[in-house]
């Protein structure tokens, strides 16, 4: 399928987990990738296994290191069409016990990483001539739809990336470029994993209870693979999706 093929997307946090497994699919559909991430050893491995892929090492927090990325991204296959700001993290704990560096922290990398990304590649976007074919796509939550116990900071955080995505899109509505958030349930991820762990060391429960427990919330009773979520994001690049801006879609086999 080369559906994608003269596109070139940038995938914040695209060396594992979701962020990979929206790269393979954009790849497999004929775009060029570039790859960013902290980690260079895990975008590498991941850049690996792609046609056309590209890595810049980046802190999507600070706005030199977003300018950087986009200078990188251009230089290794030109102008940004398609932005997948998918970089974030989670963190647990009782609002009471929530201080606010960890507060910081979730604001930091799942709010302002993603403002800071889609600021940086804006001027990419809004290129002369204009198509149809430019997207943002922010990975938010099933958290940026309704409230979590235990994780304030990260539903706040993600309330704010749907609201971003809504007034962004508004905003280039009728340039050609749309805007729009997809919010996973719980997602067979590192992430989770790490989540998992968390739960276990301060609970004593089980690994396989917890994710269980984690699964029954999403609607079909079970956990969301990465390569859900990535169909979903290669749909929203298609020119079918072309009419579909400033939205907030759920990926949890329900409503959230």
């Amino acid at each position: 399928m080369d559906a994608l093929a003269g596109r070139h997307a940038l995938v914040t946090g695209g060396g594992s987990g979701i962020g990979a497994a929206v790269a393979r699919l954009l790849s497999e559909a004929g775009a060029a990738v570039t790859l960013a991430g902290r980690r260079a050893k895990t975008l590498d491995d991941a850049a690996r296994t792609l046609s056309r892929a590209a890595t810049v090492v980046a802190d999507v927090t600070r706005e030199e290191d977003c300018a950087a990325m986009l200078h990188a991204a251009h230089a290794a296959h030109g102008p940004v069409d398609i932005l997948v700001a998918n970089a974030g993290a989670a963190e647990s704990a009782p609002v009471a016990a929530t201080d606010l560096a960890l507060w910081q922290r979730m604001i930091d990398v799942n709010l302002t990483g993603a403002f800071l990304s889609a600021k940086a590649a804006l001027a990419d976007l809004v290129r002369k001539p204009v198509d149809d074919g430019r997207r943002v796509i922010f990975i938010a939550s099933t958290a940026g739809l309704k409230g979590y116990a235990y994780v304030s900071a990260y539903c706040a955080a993600k309330h704010g990336v749907i609201g971003l995505a809504r007034a962004l899109g508004t905003e280039l509505a009728g340039t050609g470029i749309t805007v729009n958030a997809v919010c996973p349930g719980y997602t067979d991820t590192t992430m989770l994993a790490d989540s998992v762990a968390n739960i276990v060391r301060k609970t004593g429960r089980s690994a396989e209870d917890v994710r269980a427990t984690l699964a029954r919330d999403n609607a079909h009773r079970r956990l969301v693979t990465p390569e859900e979520v990535a169909a979903t994001v290669l749909f929203l690049c298609m020119p079918a999706a072309a009419s579909i801006n400033a939205q907030a879609i759920c990926v949890a086999g329900g409503q959230a």
